[in-house]
């Protein structure tokens, strides 16, 4: 993704979550953009959490706003020549378009700027072993 540098590029909270780290993520994306946020529907507490949890720092998030109504905030507020907005979903990328953003799938992103994808589970989504091993 060595690009044009005068770029604002957005990642949608769960485009994030899925690259394996988020941090690594923004340092290299900061070297050729000039603005760098998350964006979600989710609460805002949410995406804070997520964000300082790995060492992500954002010049704009969505606040207490939706996906919408926060790319369009960003676009009058950040004069640059290109707006991306990074997403994992057909809505995603209507989205996009409807508010004349360009749209890149996260796994259309990540290979092209080499940027490592999460796991497909979670230590959460991993179910614990109850069997005992160690009873007699």
């Amino acid at each position: 993704m060595n690009g044009d540098s005068d770029m604002t590029l957005a990642f949608e909270l769960e485009a994030l979550k899925e690259v394996a780290s988020p941090e690594s993520v923004f340092e290299d994306a900061r070297s050729w953009t000039t603005y760098i946020g998350v964006v979600s529907e989710k609460p805002t507490y949410v995406v804070t959490n997520f964000t300082r949890k790995n060492r992500v720092r954002q010049d704009f998030f969505s606040g207490p706003r939706g996906v919408d109504e926060s790319l369009e905030g960003v676009k009058d507020q950040f004069d640059t020549d290109r707006y991306v907005f990074i997403g994992t979903t057909d809505d995603d990328e209507a989205r996009a378009n409807e508010l004349g953003w360009e749209y890149l799938d996260i796994e259309d992103a990540a290979e092209a700027a080499d940027w490592t994808m999460g796991s497909e589970t979670t230590p959460e989504e991993i179910e614990p072993d109850t069997s005992r091993d160690d009873w007699p």
